[in-house]
Parts: C-alpha cells; sequence; structure tokens
C-alpha cells in the first residue's frame, strides 16, 4: 500500500531531489567527504551544475549535450553522463537513461554511485506505472545504499510485491527487515497490510493497531495513523465486531483527511449495535459539513436510514427527499465540471498560470484550477496517472513554445546571414582596390636596404650613426664651430677655441658611444617588427584572396544549415502539436471518465433513495389497515 497521497506527494518531492543529487553527483568526485557536492573541476561541466541546482533542468541538460558533442568534458565526461542520465529520467525517457546507467554503472562507477542510480531509476519506473521495469531495476541494487535509501528500497521492493500480488512475499520481506524497534511507521504499515492480504488478519491487525497507538507530533505519521486506524475499523465492520470498529475509529482526528471516513464507519458501528440514535451524531455531522465525497454521500442515506430505524418515518421521507434533490444538484454540477473539462477550461485553468519557463519531473501544479466547481478534480489531481499525463502535456507545451522560438532565431540568423553577405559584396571591391595599391616589393627592397645600412653601421664603434635629432643638430653645430675655428689661424685666441671645441667633440663621441648598445637593440627591434608587419601584410593579402572564393563557399554552408534547421523545426511544430492535442485529449478523457464514474455511483445513491422511500411507503399503507383494523 502507498502512504497518502499528499503526504506521498511531499515526501517523494523531497526524496526525489535528494535522489537525482545522488544518483547524477554522488560518490567518486562529485561528493566531498562531508556529503556536500565537491567543486566542479571541469569549467563546462559547472557551468550545466550552475542551470541544474536552480532547477533549470532543460537548459542544464541541454549546455551538457552540447559540451559533450564539442567535447569540452574532459575532466568530469562520467559525472556529466550520470547527470544527463538523471536529467533524462525526469523526462520520461527511461530506456536511454537506462542504457547510460548501465554502461556506466557497471563499467566505471563506485557501487554507491551504481546503487544510488538503480534505486532513482526503479523508483521513478514505479511512479510511471512500469512495475515489471521497476522491479528489474530494484533487483540490480546492492548493499551499498546510505541507510535512509535502504528503508526506502526495502519498501519499494514490497510496494512492488503487493502491486504483483504477492502479499505473502512482500510481508516476508518486511518481517525479515531488522527488529521492531528498528521499523519506520511506513515498514509497520506496509507490513501490517501484507499481512491482512496474506490471510493473516490477526498479525495484520496487531501491527496496525500499534501504529494507530502510536504517539507522534509530526503530521505525515499522524495521517498514517489515521489511515491505520480506518482500515482497521472497517476490516472490523466485515467481519461483524461492530464495538472494537468504534474503538478503532474513535482515535481518529475529527480534522484530519481520514475524518470523513472515520464518522462514516462509526455511525455504521453504532447501527450494528442497534443504536440508530447514536449513529445518527457523527452522520448528522457529515452532513454538517456538506462536500461532495463517498462518505458525505452515503451519510445522506444514512441518516434517513436511522430515522426509520427509530420510526420517525416522516423525518426519514424528508432526509432522503432532500438527498435526492442534493444529489440531482451535484449531478447537474458534475455535468458543468464535465463540459468545463472538455472544453478545454481544466487545462487553461492548470497551464496558463504557469510560465512553462522549464520542463521536468518535479514539476506540480500550484493550485486547484479555478473552475465552477474545483472540488470535482481535487482528487484526480493527486493520482499519479493523472499528474504524469499533466507533465506530459506540461512539457510538450513547453517544447512547442522552444520551437516557436527557434523559429524566430532561425530568420534572425538568415537576416545576419544577409547582412554578411550584403557587406562582403559591398566592402570586397574597395579592399580589392586598396590592395592592389600597396607595392609589397617596393616595401621589401626599402627595408633591405635599412637591413644594410644596419649592418654598415653595426660595423661602425663611433656610434654616429645612431644619433637622434638633438644629437644631430649638436653634431651640425659641432662642424660649423670647427670650420669657424680653422679660419681664426693661430693665436692664443684660435687655440683656446680649438681646446674647447675638442672636449664638446670628445663629450659627444661619449654620449653616442654610450647609447649605442640601445639603440642598436632598438633599431634590430625595429627591423623584426618590420619583418613581422610584413608577414602579416603577405597573409592578409594572401587571406582575402582566399576569400574571394572560400567565403562565398562559407556563405552557402551557413545557409544550408540553416534551411536544414528551419526544415526541422517546420517538421517537429506539427508534430509537436498533434502530440500535444493527444495528450490534452487524453488528460480531459481521465478527468471526465473519473467524473462520469462519480455521476453512476451518485447515480447508484440516488436510486437508493428511491427504494428506500418506497420501501417506506409501503410500510405507511401496510400499517394503515391494521391500524383501522386495531381502532375497531
Amino acid at each position: 500500500m502507498m502512504p497518502p497521497r499528499r503526504a506521498l506527494s511531499r515526501r517523494l518531492q523531497r526524496a526525489a531531489g535528494a535522489l537525482l543529487l545522488l544518483a547524477a553527483l554522488g560518490g567518486g568526485t562529485a561528493f566531498a567527504d562531508d556529503g556536500k557536492p565537491a567543486p566542479a573541476i571541469d569549467p563546462h561541466y559547472g557551468d550545466s551544475l550552475f542551470d541544474f541546482y536552480q532547477h533549470k533542468y532543460f537548459s542544464a541538460v541541454l549546455s551538457l549535450m552540447v559540451s559533450q558533442h564539442f567535447q569540452r568534458l574532459t575532466l568530469q565526461d562520467d559525472d556529466a553522463e550520470l547527470l544527463r542520465a538523471s536529467l533524462l529520467l525526469s523526462y520520461g525517457m527511461l530506456d536511454e537513461a537506462g542504457a547510460v546507467f548501465t554502461r556506466l554503472a557497471d563499467a566505471h562507477a563506485a557501487p554507491a554511485v551504481r546503487d544510488r542510480a538503480w534505486f532513482y531509476l526503479a523508483k521513478i519506473n514505479y511512479q510511471r506505472g512500469y512495475l515489471a521495469a521497476a522491479t528489474q531495476a530494484v533487483g540490480r541494487v546492492g548493499a551499498a545504499l546510505p541507510p535512509e535509501l535502504a528503508e526506502q528500497k526495502l519498501l519499494l521492493q514490497a510496494q512492488l510485491q503487493m502491486a504483483a500480488g504477492d502479499f505473502a512475499g512482500a510481508a516476508r520481506l518486511l518481517s525479515a527487515a531488522g527488529g521492531d524497534a528498528a521499523r519506520g511507521p511506513y515498514e509497520r504499515f506496509n507490513l501490517g497490510v501484507a499481512l491482512i492480504g496474506a490471510g493473516d488478519v490477526t498479525g495484520g491487525s496487531a501491527w496496525l493497531d500499534g501504529l494507530g497507538k502510536a504517539r507522534t507530533e509530526a503530521e505525515e505519521q499522524r495521517v498514517l495513523r489515521d489511515r491505520a486506524n480506518v482500515a482497521l475499523g472497517f476490516a472490523a465492520l466485515r467481519d461483524q465486531q461492530p464495538e472494537a470498529a468504534r474503538g478503532y475509529l474513535q482515535r481518529v482526528r475529527l480534522e484530519g483527511m481520514q475524518s470523513g471516513k472515520a464518522l462514516l464507519g462509526y455511525g455504521w458501528a453504532a447501527a450494528a449495535l442497534k443504536r440508530p440514535e447514536q449513529a445518527l451524531v457523527p452522520w448528522n455531522e457529515l452532513l454538517r459539513r456538506g462536500g461532495s465525497d463517498s462518505a458525505a454521500l452515503e451519510a445522506r442515506l444514512a441518516v434517513p436510514y436511522a430515522y426509520a430505524e427509530l420510526g420517525a418515518s416522516a423525518q426519514a421521507l424528508a432526509h432522503y427527499d432532500a438527498a435526492i434533490a442534493a444529489y440531482r444538484t451535484i449531478d447537474r454540477e458534475l455535468d458543468e465540471s464535465i463540459a468545463a473539462v472538455r472544453c478545454g477550461d481544466m487545462v487553461k485553468a492548470l497551464l496558463d498560470g504557469d510560465g512553462v519557463d522549464e520542463m521536468g519531473w518535479f514539476w506540480q501544479p500550484a493550485r486547484v484550477p479555478a473552475l465552477p466547481h474545483p472540488e470535482h478534480l481535487a482528487p484526480l489531481l493527486a493520482q499519479h496517472p493523472f499528474q504524469e499525463a499533466l507533465k506530459n502535456l506540461r512539457d510538450l507545451r513547453f517544447l512547442s513554445n522552444n520551437l516557436r522560438q527557434w523559429t524566430q532565431t532561425i530568420d534572425v540568423y538568415q537576416d545576419m546571414l544577409a547582412n554578411r553577405r550584403d557587406a562582403f559584396a559591398r566592402r570586397l571591391p574597395h579592399t580589392r582596390a586598396e590592395v592592389a595599391g600597396v607595392d609589397l616589393s617596393a616595401m621589401r627592397a626599402k627595408r633591405d636596404g635599412l637591413a644594410e645600412a644596419l649592418l654598415v653601421a653595426q660595423s661602425q664603434p663611433s656610434g654616429r650613426e645612431f644619433f637622434d635629432a638633438r644629437q644631430a643638430a649638436l653634431l651640425a653645430r659641432l662642424d660649423d664651430a670647427e670650420a669657424a675655428a680653422q679660419r681664426l689661424g693661430d693665436g692664443e685666441q684660435a687655440e683656446t677655441a680649438r681646446q674647447r671645441l675638442r672636449r664638446v667633440a670628445g663629450a659627444m663621441t661619449w654620449e653616442l658611444a654610450a647609447q649605442r648598445p640601445s639603440r642598436l637593440w632598438q633599431a634590430h627591434k625595429a627591423l623584426a617588427q618590420l619583418d613581422a608587419q610584413l608577414a602579416r601584410a603577405d597573409g592578409r593579402i594572401a587571406a582575402l584572396a582566399a576569400a574571394r572564393h572560400l567565403e562565398p563557399q562559407r556563405f552557402e554552408v551557413f545557409a544550408s544549415r540553416i534551411a536544414a534547421l528551419a526544415q526541422r523545426v517546420r517538421a517537429l511544430q506539427p508534430r509537436v502539436a498533434a502530440l500535444s492535442g493527444a495528450q490534452q485529449a487524453a488528460l480531459q478523457d481521465m478527468a471526465v471518465a473519473e467524473l462520469q464514474q462519480r455521476k453512476a455511483a451518485l447515480g447508484g445513491y440516488a436510486t437508493q433513495a428511491r427504494l428506500a422511500i418506497a420501501q417506506l411507503h409501503d410500510r405507511g399503507h401496510a400499517a394503515a389497515p391494521e391500524a383501522e383494523h386495531a381502532s375497531r
């Protein structure tokens, strides 16, 4: 048996989130010794994890597969494959994910990673109703699971066996799992159900009774305790033990999820004890609460039954008439709900408020749809088949939006390509004209002349060949001064001037000699830069010549790829639209079938009410002659 639906949904969502991380990242380099995720080593893998931790699973798997396609994941390839397989699972691609788990888990991964992977695969298969695949996957789980997952694995195995009708096998499995104190509440609940299903009513009832008496503050376990007591109470009613049934049902909380069933059962236990006046108390409470669940609908028949047992035929007839009127109203409301479902209002209310910005297994509708009578669909929303069908439809709508965005993106690519073609055609003649005016041979000849001059200057130790503009001006002034000094002739004044000029010339020679090494290095550097620039010019001219022929070919390749993508997107759009329509129709059929079943049950209740009214009238007609005879 499964735990309560709401509690199960919350529990599975939390557990599945942890399991996804463990299955995708557990063990190896992905987890540190303290159990927390270790930093990503591979940057591209970390980019996918960034989207994953923000619950953007489609973006995560997309970036992951792109990185794998271009072979960017060189450091954490196995971790990336496990993450990809877990994300594929969230989309229901069980065969593809199972193939990855089989290939990686058996060949490379540590036992802890392998066991987590197979357990997670079994869990998803079970949730989607693939019991054979879930049984096969859980059978491959070894002994390396952590304790909290080992308990879940045991429960999963038992649930699979009970789903296959093997209650005895499930009871043996749960009975062999440790001592009584080590068993959790879910194990005790499922063990009790398995024993009862296997025929050991006494043993199963003992387990459920112990769970029904347990004291706990956790709401999840309180709901489970109420379920155990309701199961015990109705089992006792079936076994003609109304007093025991009252004891079990008195333990159920009046404000809990099981309170309606408990009140109904408690009333039937009192009726079985021939105390219809006591049965009226819980049944009238159910009437006061209203609602259209099975317990409330049956209470509308039970209250007049109790009045009839008390001999209050008039009150019984009034309540039967009220019940028929209520059934007629609910039947009309069910017709309105069916009409709303058929015209698509249910799907619109469920999905239109959602952003549909991502897709995946963990999504759930945030609220009951705003329909004329949303309470009719609340039980349906709690069922796994409906939830899975709704997620599939949401994913298809996401894909449809994604394809629509790709259509716009492809149009942008086509515009970009057209602009590049126009720019290339417009700039090519001007660029070729500029290149045609460049004489690289003359530049090389000039460069060779400079190189020869550098060799000559390098052979001269004076350094005069490397003067700058300031020094050139000073040398010119020095030459003019020396010529003027020669014209002075002999004499003391002329000799003094010539000595001063010799000192200035010596200082100039020393300065040039000191700066010669650095300026020689700079000259060689400038010559090397000139060679590099000439080589780049050669390369660019060659690239330009090649681009005249290659660039149009590249444009054609891009145009072909864009056209192929556009055709692929156009081909996928009607397929996704058809699948979306079929999925929405299947979803609406599920809802309509559920509502029609409730209409059929409602018709049965109404028939019972009419039959009871007829029986009361028959009793009244039969009693009238007897009363008249007695009065005579």
